[in-house]
């Protein structure tokens, strides 16, 4: 195995598939969800999918009925993830968790690697918030890759992706309002209002990694035509050429943003199907598109 500066850890909820973590030499660890049926059957999960049709099967038990509970990653979990990277050798970890805005996820993390360094005295760990999650976390961990794999240090590479954090963009469409009621996103007479008007929240992080709505509009078509106008408005940053899609299993609108960014800015967006956990609060049918832009986020 090729010796690099430092070990890449993250996560679950960066949502990238499980053969890059593989291929990539990426550490990971998942978070945990609870699934209960429409018949009242609970069952707890990993988000550790390995193929494509794991996820479609996950969205359509929730269009069946069923309902996800998810966890966030605690103490345990995060000591025995550490505890196996300092048995292994790793020294400099950089390491990335869900935003703080949704989470104390980094606080944890960090208590738990101070605890491991009691015993393993070079074993440091600097603990990534990106102020985002999904396929925004995984954008800031490939750009983090990227650096290990030139050779940089877990110090040069952190501060790279943290500055990149306020550049972020994110558009992030739900198409059934009941899931953001339910996680407390909007008011349950918000969401049976906005559902039969076929009313399609456009979400975003804040500056401190939080979600806010930040526009309404009527129908999935509408809701891609606002973030393309968005895109036409400012495209992505040119240093960086970086555009991620996702979706939860929705092909179509995803697909429409993924062609219109490859013929207007030459790009080839990242593209994946959400994981479980950022899912179970959206739900199936929701799709977004984020990049990296001059200005800050949500300056324009």
């Amino acid at each position: 195995m090729e010796k690099y500066a430092f070990t890449l850890s993250t996560d679950s909820t960066c949502d990238l598939y499980w053969d890059e973590y593989e291929k990539n030499d990426i550490k990971h660890v998942a978070l945990t969800f609870n699934v209960e049926s429409k018949n009242g059957k609970m069952e707890d999960r990993l988000d550790e999918f390995k193929s494509y049709q794991e996820y479609v099967d996950f969205y359509n038990e929730l269009r069946a009925g069923a309902f996800s509970r998810t966890f966030m990653l605690n103490y345990d979990a995060h000591y025995n993830h550490f505890l196996k990277l300092a048995k292994e050798g790793a020294e400099d970890v950089l390491h990335f968790t869900i935003s703080s805005g949704l989470s104390p996820t980094k606080d944890v993390a960090a208590k738990a690697a101070a605890d491991i360094r009691k015993d393993y005295p070079k074993f440091n760990v600097l603990v990534v918030d990106p102020l985002t999650a999904t396929v925004g976390q995984g954008a800031l961990v490939l750009t983090a890759l990227e650096w290990r794999n030139a050779g940089k240090t877990a110090q040069e590479t952190y501060d790279f992706v943290m500055s990149l954090r306020p550049h972020i963009q994110h558009f992030i469409v739900a198409d059934d309002l009941k899931y953001l009621q339910r996680g407390g996103r909007v008011s349950a007479a918000a969401a049976a209002f906005g559902t039969a008007l076929n009313i399609k929240p456009i979400i975003s992080f804040d500056k401190d990694g939080k979600l806010f709505q930040l526009a309404k509009v009527r129908g999935a078509k509408k809701a891609v035509s606002f973030i393309k106008e968005k895109l036409e408005k400012e495209g992505p940053d040119p240093r960086y050429n970086y555009v991620f899609i996702v979706h939860t299993d929705n092909e179509a609108p995803a697909e429409e943003l993924r062609t219109f960014v490859r013929e207007r800015f030459g790009i080839e967006p990242h593209f994946y199907i959400m994981g479980p956990v950022i899912g179970s609060h959206v739900g199936p049918g929701a799709f977004a598109l984020g990049y990296l832009s001059v200005s800050e986020r949500n300056e324009f």
